[in-house]
This record gives structure tokens, C-alpha cells and sequence, in this order.
């Protein structure tokens, strides 16, 4: 299996935005949800994961794993299954529970518990759309420039998806107009800031 190289983002980016979580943190007593959203290939995961390495009780779900699939992902379905599946539950101290959408059967699988959350990273496009916004305790906007987060995408998941990323990148870029994602956020990251690890 081939290991797919991640960024990493310097000290310079991550410590003010781990400042403000600890913050956030020590303010608050119900369940902390923090959104990273940004073009394809900007560095989502790769964020994600390097706060929650750093964060206690932490706990990321992938957009990836919401969307259902490439034609019906930044639409309704995707704000109902936010509302359903994390922001209701959230908002009532239940467990959250989602269904992964199957990438190769293009089904949703089996439901998936995550009981006690403390801290929820939601990353991926779409993950800080003005429903989330509504209940986020923050709200991350990661910027790269459209050719360098196809390239790492492709280089990432593989040429043969070129044809679908070119739609996703129309798609997202219109799902960001309408919503107004990056001009809302509430911390900014400079997506070509980064090093491969």
C-alpha cells in the first residue's frame, strides 16, 4: 500500500489557533465543535490532524465520509445529514451517529457511534457552511490557489480522478460563493504555508 504524503503546517500557524481552542475550551462545558474548511487540497486533514495530536479528547470527522458521492455532496442532503447526524446530537449531549459513505459501492455503511465527545474536528469542504457556522465554536478557513490543490489531490488519490475534480472544484467554488464560507470564518490559514512531512 502506498503511504500518502501529508503536510505539515509550521508552529507560526498551528499555536495561535491551538491558543484560541484552549480558550474556547476553558469557556466552555458542552461539547467544543471546531470546522476546517477550505478549497480541495488545501490541507484540511493535514490541520486536523496536527491539532488534535495536540488537543486532549479530541475527535475529527471527515466530510469525505458524509458526501454522497461526487453528484449529491454539497447539497441538502449533505446540511440535513450535518443537522442529523453531529449538530443535533451535539446540541443535546447524545451520541453522534453517521453513516460513512462508501467510496467503491457508493452506499452509505453500517452507522458509526462516538459517545462522550468532548471535541469535534469536523474538516473537508463544506464543513463550516452557514448551518455549522450557527453552532461552531470555531471556524477555520484554509486558502490555496485552485492548480496547487488539484495537484495534491492528484497526487494524492491518484490521476484517474481528474475528470470528477475538475466538477468538484466548479462545485465547490459555487458552494462557497453562495455561502459565504470563507468570509465568515473565523481564523484564516495560509494553505500553501506548508511541508511535506
Amino acid at each position: 500500500m502506498e503511504i500518502k504524503k501529508l503536510f505539515s503546517f509550521p508552529d507560526d500557524e498551528i499555536n495561535p489557533t491551538l491558543a484560541e481552542i484552549s480558550k474556547i475550551c476553558s469557556l466552555n462545558v458542552r461539547p467544543i465543535l471546531i470546522a476546517i474548511d477550505g478549497p480541495a487540497g488545501s490541507g484540511k486533514t493535514s490541520l486536523a490532524n496536527q491539532l488534535a495530536s495536540n488537543l486532549k479528547s479530541a475527535t475529527t470527522i471527515h466530510m469525505d465520509d458524509l458526501y454522497n458521492g461526487w453528484e449529491d455532496a454539497l447539497t441538502a442532503t449533505l446540511t440535513r445529514h450535518l443537522e442529523e447526524w453531529i449538530l443535533d446530537p451535539l446540541t443535546h449531549h447524545q451520541t453522534v451517529k453517521y453513516q460513512k459513505f462508501d467510496w467503491t459501492s457508493g452506499v452509505y455503511g453500517p452507522p458509526i457511534e462516538i459517545k462522550d465527545v468532548e471535541l469535534l474536528i469536523l474538516e473537508g469542504v463544506g464543513a463550516a457552511q452557514a448551518k455549522i457556522r450557527q453552532q461552531a465554536d470555531l471556524t477555520i478557513w484554509i486558502e490555496v490557489g485552485p492548480q496547487i490543490g488539484l495537484a495534491r489531490v492528484l497526487n494524492r488519490d491518484g490521476a484517474q480522478i481528474l475528470p470528477y475534480m475538475l466538477k468538484w472544484q466548479e462545485r465547490e467554488r459555487a458552494h462557497f460563493l453562495k455561502d459565504q464560507t470563507k468570509e465568515n470564518c473565523q481564523i484564516f490559514v495560509d494553505g500553501g504555508n506548508t511541508q511535506i512531512k
